[in-house]
């Protein structure tokens, strides 16, 4: 199925018809986010899919995007001959949207408006089109989606990667067609595509930048590429020249975009739960300000940047003594960053889990009362007091037991970093520092999970 030219598009069309009606409901339902498409399918159900995706898959939902079904027309219609500009190279500008849509998340209150929601999505069809119509390969997939970058750092943890089968294939295959694309042999016309994120398949290694859009598996002529299992560890074990990449301990905006999802998984939890609330009034009034916005601004920047930056350092400079390392201090943090992504991700999914599963139900009151407004009355009246999927305890089970599983993840990330780094006899001492590390954020997640938060997208928000 994979091999088959149309197999994404079957997969896009229907997030295509998910996305339209979103935006439909957005623009034009009920202004009340539980009553609407745009309040609780982007906020509860997608999210929610996405983060067990992931989990269990990979990259999945980058792979059916609705949002690059106009990279086609856009690159009929426009002339799509521009480079990606030198002077915003790699993850910044990536990085900086990240933290805006963070902070818009909770300023504006994304989740309570379905208006602005449709808004989000059609500036997400725009900004595709436009990007995508003026600069070569998938640019607006690796230097700017926000939503892209999430699934390339946590599709780290994930136990499949598109790869190679047999490297002595590709060693004697003369066209590089998964880089280059297929062309037809009568007529030189390009008839398949190869990666537009410039990852050569012989080179590649992990699934950071990796779409998973199947391009360089129809491209090659071996079926030599595939979606093939793999243990999550492979991601830390070497410090690879990674095609498209390079090193990561050489990419400092990696390691940023790393970390701003790592400690972003506390902090997006942490906008929901009571204590926030206090802090922000407290903030406010010891700096005379007024304005909720503001006041968010400066969390976020100490949550996202200041405290991050703070963190690691202490952390690789600690490491760096205890090994009496020689190694730069800079591109020792860079690595070892890496390494608390798994945990990172585990907070993701406990926290996005806690949303689908309270409130996967609301899907079909929702229903019921799109399908009233339009003058169907086919599934009868809203049922509102469906919500929940699981018992509340069966939930707090699954939290406890995904963060246990990402602070192991995450030791046992560290520890092979480590190694790789400074040799097995002094791998433990070089682990040590960023496993205290690792303890610290796991002990904030738990406390973060076990407070009272915010239902949103439900009748019990």
């Amino acid at each position: 199925m994979l091999n088959w030219k149309h197999a994404r598009t079957v997969i896009q069309l229907p997030l295509l018809a998910i996305a339209a009606l979103i935006v439909l409901d957005g623009f034009i339902g009920p202004s009340n986010a539980p009553d609407n498409f745009a309040g609780v399918l982007p906020w509860v159900h997608w999210r929610g899919f996405v983060v067990l995706a992931l989990l269990v898959f990979g990259n999945l939902f980058c792979m059916g995007c609705p949002f690059m079904l106009v990279r086609r027309p856009a690159k009929r219609w426009l002339p799509a001959r521009w480079n990606w500009p030198a002077w915003i190279p790699g993850k910044w500008l990536a990085i900086a949207l990240l933290i805006v849509f963070f902070w818009s998340y909770e300023a504006f209150d994304l989740w309570a408006s379905p208006w602005w929601t449709a808004w989000v999505a059609v500036g997400y069809f725009g900004a595709a089109f436009a990007v995508d119509g003026l600069f070569k390969g998938a640019a607006f997939c690796k230097h700017l989606c926000p939503i892209g970058q999430f699934h390339f750092v946590n599709s780290m943890a994930s136990p499949f990667e598109v790869k190679v089968r047999e490297y002595t294939t590709c060693q004697s295959c003369t066209t590089k067609d998964c880089i280059a694309g297929r062309h037809d042999p009568a007529t030189g016309r390009l008839v398949q595509s190869g990666c537009e994120l410039y990852l050569f398949q012989q080179r590649k290694a992990g699934n950071l930048d990796c779409t998973f859009c199947l391009d360089c598996i129809q491209a090659c002529p071996h079926d030599n590429v595939g979606i093939i299992a793999r243990n999550p560890l492979d991601e830390f074990r070497r410090d690879a020249n990674r095609s498209g990449i390079g090193k990561l301990s050489e990419r400092l905006d990696y390691a940023l975009l790393a970390l701003v999802l790592v400690f972003g998984s506390l902090l997006n939890a942490f906008g929901m739960v009571g204590p926030v609330f206090r802090f922000e009034r407290w903030l406010a009034g010891v700096l005379g300000l007024e304005s909720e916005p503001a006041v968010l601004a400066l969390v976020f920047i100490a949550g996202l940047v200041v405290m991050p930056a703070g963190l690691v350092v202490c952390a690789g400079w600690t490491s760096h003594l205890l090994t009496r390392s020689t190694r730069p201090l800079l591109p020792l943090i860079s690595r070892f960053s890496f390494g608390l992504v798994p945990l990172g991700f585990a907070m993701w999914v406990a926290h996005y889990g806690f949303h689908f599963f309270t409130g996967a139900l609301t899907v079909v009151p929702v229903t019921q009362a799109f399908l009233l407004d339009i003058g169907i009355d086919l599934l009868g009246e809203p049922r509102r007091e469906l919500a929940a999927l699981l018992s509340q305890s069966m939930i707090d089970m699954i939290e406890l037991i995904v963060l246990q599983l990402g602070l192991l993840a995450t030791l046992a990330a560290t520890y092979v970093i480590s190694r790789d780094t400074f040799g097995r006899p002094r791998a433990l001492r070089g682990a040590l520092p960023w496993a205290v590390l690792a303890l610290l954020i796991f002990i904030a997640a738990n406390w973060l999970m076990a407070q009272p938060m915010e239902m949103r997208g439900t009748f019990l928000s």
